[in-house]
């Protein structure tokens, strides 16, 4: 059960797709809390199913969902069976946004800006267009875009400031919840580094909190509170930033980390070698198993979640020095 200070609390999340080769397991049990005020960063390789589970908690769900089931709860309210229309109006872009992945595909091509971004207040808060436009161009000032882009097009914006203008998109009515996959993807190192600049004061003006999913550690470290990494579409270690960075636990984190070029040393990135397992057909141990260093017999079993320390690790190794996460 949630505490006072948990925001979104999800517990044994599952969300599986029907494939022409069988059931495709993208978020498999997932449990984990997002606090007030608090950034989780969600890494892992592409594939493990970070994009799936933030569309689980907005229920963005395709056609071909075969399972979507665990515990969702916002501010303590069960929002994983709520009526759809009521989680439309109430809950999605009201309590909990979306930063998408690609912002030029996000964003209409025969709309002007302002007009989309105004488009939440019109319909959710029944402002009047001309007000909404208005708040339009405060949020443009606040992310950074001169207020005239509102009568602009996608196509006539950079990819920085499409991307700015879905940041003020996701923040214009004000949500609980901010979700952004991959927000820095495709920019370059210089543009990734404003929108995080941006990212961090926006998190520090606001009581907002922010679910950051991306493969880019680097990046996320800016502004992370706490990390989650994710492998095969399950979580395999939570731990608060400064120590995750400091020294992650798992064997999967670990390479992670080690896989990160270090301006400062002269040690050589890592590579981890081999494939993630399929989704459709997962090993019935643990899932990094084929690909981890530290392999040893009991790896052919599924291990619990380990908790300790306040961080949680899935990961035999740490059976003796921990208890199971109830």
């Amino acid at each position: 059960m949630a505490n006072n200070n948990t925001l979104l609390n999800v517990e044994d999340l599952q969300l599986y797709f029907r494939t022409g080769k069988g059931t495709l397991q993208a978020v498999d049990h997932v449990d984990f809390k997002l606090a007030k005020n608090e950034a989780v960063v969600v890494i892992g390789e592409s594939g493990c199913g970070k994009s799936s589970l933030a569309k689980a908690i907005l229920r963005l769900l395709p056609r071909n969902v075969d399972t979507y089931e665990g515990t969702l709860e916002l501010d303590g309210v069960d929002i994983l069976h709520m009526e759809e229309e009521k989680f439309r109006k109430d809950v999605r872009w009201m309590k909990m946004s979306m930063v998408p992945q690609a912002a030029m595909n996000s964003l209409n091509p025969v709309l002007r800006v302002g007009d989309q971004v105004a488009e939440p207040l019109i319909i959710h808060l029944g402002m009047e267009k001309d007000d909404a436009i208005e708040r339009a161009k405060e949020m443009f000032k606040r992310v950074g875009v001169p207020a005239d882009f509102v009568n602009r097009y996608a196509f006539e914006l950079s990819g920085g400031m499409r991307q700015r203008v879905a940041i003020a998109m996701a923040l214009i009515t004000d949500p609980e919840v901010v979700i952004m996959d991959e927000p820095t993807s495709a920019l370059d190192v210089l543009t990734q580094a404003n929108i995080m600049n941006l990212l961090k004061r926006i998190k520090q003006e606001t009581d907002a909190s922010y679910m950051l999913i991306t493969h880019d550690i680097a990046t996320s470290s800016e502004i992370a509170d706490r990390v989650i990494v994710m492998y095969a579409g399950q979580i395999v270690e939570s731990c608060d930033a400064r120590r995750f960075f400091e020294a992650p636990l798992h064997p999967y984190s670990q390479k992670l980390m080690a896989s990160v070029p270090r301006i400062r040393e002269t040690v050589e990135p890592e590579f981890i070698t081999g494939q993630p397992p399929s989704l459709i057909n997962p090993p019935t141990g643990c899932r990094f198993a084929a690909r981890c260093p530290q392999r040893f017999g009991k790896c052919d079993e599924d291990p619990p979640i380990y908790e300790f320390d306040n961080r949680q690790v899935k990961c035999w190794l740490y059976e003796e020095e921990a208890k199971v996460k109830a």
